[in-house]
């Protein structure tokens, strides 16, 4: 009898994890389709201004004072000026790949990138999860946003609709 519940309770658990992975069960893709944001405030980019990914030598934090509601998530913006830029082409300031780990999608699996690793190639904004992960990019960049864009867009239909209204 105790092994049967073991196992009930590890394939629940199993079941969980792969809900939560997926973004089926979770708040963390809650705010809109396919963008990580911060699993407490629903805020993208863990509340750093994405225009200063680009402006300046790190990130800057972002202020509620400057927020933006991009594709139903919030974004914050270090001053009026970046909150301005973003709001007149938010595709090219947001991270790609919905802010995903870049590597793990070229890999074929979901995960969240933490928005203080990033790589800035060909004007676009990239997330990974560790820094080995963001060196093993550096490889070979050309190569992994390819693989990541051919699984995004086998993966994205799946996340925006864990992200719909049921």
């Amino acid at each position: 009898m105790m092994r049967q519940t073991g196992k009930q309770t590890l394939t629940i658990a199993l079941g969980l994890g792969v809900l939560l992975a997926l973004g089926l069960g979770g708040p963390a893709r809650a705010g809109g389709p396919g963008f990580v944001v911060d699993m407490l405030t629903g805020v993208a980019l863990d509340g750093m201004d994405p225009v200063s990914y680009f402006t300046d030598p790190q990130p800057r934090e972002g202020v509620s004072d400057f927020e933006y509601d991009w594709a139903g998530v919030p974004w914050y913006f270090a001053n009026a000026a970046d909150r301005d830029v973003f709001r007149r082409a938010p595709e090219v300031y947001a991270p790609q790949f919905g802010g995903h780990a870049t590597t793990s999608l070229a890999q074929g699996y979901l995960s969240d990138g933490d928005p203080r690793i990033y790589a800035v190639i060909a004007d676009r904004l990239y997330l990974f999860y560790s820094g080995d992960n963001r060196d093993a990019f550096e490889q070979a960049p050309a190569a992994t946003i390819n693989a990541a864009r051919s699984r995004w867009a086998a993966l994205h239909p799946v996340i925006e609709a864990s992200a719909s209204p049921p």
